[in-house]
């Protein structure tokens, strides 16, 4: 397997935790979303993806993008190690937290959006982090409501097993802490975020840990 990167793409670290917890080998190929202008804007990334996003996986030349959709396809074709509960109530729930970070909180804080922010509404830099810290402490506030009421909360977000949950929750943190985001408001998704830190599989898919780590 071929995994489409970039070491602090948080999308990709998804995925990269993931990979990990199955056991699952992958060559990591980096694609820079600042160098040159963005290298998934080129054609030759185009080829790969039509969407220019990361990450995408190319398992045996089937090219897979959207790092949730690369996860359900990792869950279904190496079902070993699962990511997911047995139960179907358990399993749209562990899916609906991965969702508040992916689909709500992620995507206000893309590259994209912010890129528009600065050069096309031409806020300044000030503004645009302002913009960045509102909607991540957002996220991290409907994190911490989901988690800390709910008995299935474990070790990890659902239980004492690593999930999908826990694959976009860290990401979404280490995002977090990079734009300066106060996290002491929100104790069970920090204490969650440290018990996945212990573990090889998610130290292993650290930005820092990446082959193209500046």
């Amino acid at each position: 397997m071929k995994l489409y990167t970039y070491f602090r793409s948080t999308a990709s670290y998804r995925v990269r935790i993931a990979l990990n917890l199955k056991g699952l080998a992958y060559e990591a190929l980096p694609v820079h979303l600042l160098r040159n202008g963005g290298e998934q804007l080129t054609e030759a990334y185009r080829a790969v993806n039509p969407a220019a996003l990361l990450p995408a996986l190319d398992d045996d030349g089937s090219v897979i993008g959207q790092s949730l959709a690369i996860i359900e396809y990792l869950e279904e074709t190496r079902p070993q190690v699962p990511l997911l509960p047995t139960a179907a109530a358990d399993r749209a729930r562990v899916r609906a937290l991965a969702l508040t970070v992916a689909a709500d909180t992620h995507p206000l804080g893309n590259l994209r959006v912010l890129k528009y922010l600065k050069g096309e509404l031409n806020l300044s830099e000030e503004v645009k982090l302002e913009w960045q810290r509102h909607w991540l402490s957002a996220g991290m506030a409907t994190l911490e409501r989901l988690l800390a009421g709910d008995p299935r909360t474990g070790r990890y977000c659902h239980g004492d097993m690593p999930t999908l949950a826990d694959c976009c929750l860290v990401p979404q943190v280490f995002g977090a802490q990079r734009f300066g985001v106060d996290l002491a408001p929100y104790p069970t998704v920090m204490r969650i975020f440290d018990a996945c830190a212990e573990l090889p599989a998610f130290q292993q898919a650290h930005p820092s840990q990446q082959p193209d780590a500046e």
